[in-house]
């Protein structure tokens, strides 16, 4: 049985399906009522429903599991201590393998959720598990572009001249259901998933106009501008992590490039990876015919 975290986060939507269509046997833990809905209309049997920092929500979700895929919900102030009690729990429960979902770079201790993920890293590689690590780059994100087809605007927290590389989730959760479902072709092995290209905020501009057939503006937008839009007017003295992760971000990817190379990612999935342009031209689309609908 495979058991999968956060099954219906960015990662779980897609990846879910793709092990159901294969016909494997899978256990899904969420948080919310809402999310179990949605994977028991996907067609989930197996939901597990609770907070995963809890040993009691761990313990029901890891009995009987032969695979863990282990994605932390993002910028979670506990990260690290729930990664470190998934692996602890998964080795007690005499688990095959535990895949676990990083992150390019982690070795940038600069970035505090990176720092997070190489200490689990860690910790995993000395747990005496089988273990496979995926490190995906940023993602292209599909939330992205429906603001940007809306507003004809492209904002970055950071420096609009750094180049990044990008990562379509498809083809991370193409690597993942592989991964996941092979099992020990994998073992011990961590794999950099990046696509092809570097770009800057402006290249991605230009992209995203071509597609779009309009101009596109590139803004850059301070720190406070960046934190405001991921948690929106919550007070962040409350949320001191959660602000130093978006605060460390913007003064790295500001500072330094943020890329990798392709390689292993077309060499796992067999075909180039998904493309920028590509990946735009596909939610255009998507998007023109839902405003058609």
């Amino acid at each position: 049985m495979i058991l999968v975290n956060a099954a219906n986060g960015q990662q779980g939507r897609l990846l879910v399906p793709k092990l159901l269509q294969q016909g494997r046997q899978l256990r899904a833990c969420v948080r919310s009522e809402q999310s179990a809905a949605a994977l028991r209309a996907a067609g989930v049997t197996d939901v597990v429903v609770g907070d995963i920092a809890q040993p009691e929500v761990i313990a029901r979700a890891i009995e009987g599991v032969d695979t863990v895929y282990h994605v932390c919900p993002g910028i979670d102030p506990r990260e690290r201590a729930m990664g470190l009690a998934w692996i602890d729990a998964a080795r007690a429960a005499g688990v095959g393998h535990f895949v676990f979902s990083s992150v390019l770079h982690a070795i940038l201790t600069d970035l505090v959720q990176h720092e997070i993920k190489r200490d689990i890293e860690e910790y995993l590689i000395s747990s005496g598990l089988e273990y496979t690590i995926l490190q995906p780059t940023i993602y292209m994100a599909p939330r992205r572009f429906t603001r940007i087809f809306e507003t004809g605007v492209l904002r970055a927290g950071w420096s609009l001249d750094r180049h990044q590389s990008l990562v379509d989730i498809g083809d991370v959760t193409d690597v993942a259901a592989m991964v996941l479902v092979e099992g020990d072709r994998h073992a011990g092995a961590t794999y950099e998933l990046v696509g092809a290209g570097r770009y800057t905020a402006h290249d991605m501009g230009a992209i995203i106009a071509k597609v779009f057939g309009k101009p596109i503006r590139v803004e850059q937008i301070g720190p406070d501008a960046y934190l405001k839009g991921l948690f929106g007017d919550q007070d962040l003295s409350t949320m001191p992590h959660e602000a130093a992760v978006g605060r460390s971000l913007t003064d790295r990817y500001s500072s330094h490039d943020f890329t990798g190379n392709p390689n292993v990612l077309t060499w796992l999935l067999g075909r180039p990876p998904t493309s920028f342009e590509q990946f735009v031209v596909a939610h255009h689309a998507a998007m023109t015919a839902a405003s058609l609908s």
